[in-house]
């Protein structure tokens, strides 16, 4: 169940980022919850292990990573369809 719990808060982080972001994530659902579990690293590897925690997530930081993953995934897809 925890897994599974894992899942729903890391979609929902994804879903709130690209909401803050303006940008869509590609994958849909999976996208989203990808890009929680790895916004929720690189927000805690920059600004650690802080405010509340649900579903085994530091909210704030995971969101705040998730923010800067979109980004980073929009900088790149927007230089791939310029170059084809």
């Amino acid at each position: 169940m925890g897994f599974i719990w894992a899942l729903i808060i890391g979609g929902i982080i994804g879903w709130i980022a690209s909401l803050i972001a303006g940008r869509d994530i590609p994958g849909g659902i999976i996208g989203n919850i990808i890009a929680g579990f790895i916004g929720a690293w690189l927000g805690s590897l920059i600004l650690g292990s802080w405010g509340p925690e649900v579903g085994g997530f530091f909210i704030i930081p995971a969101i705040i990573g998730a923010i800067i993953l979109v980004f980073i995934i929009s900088l790149i897809l927007r230089s791939m369809r310029k170059r084809g």
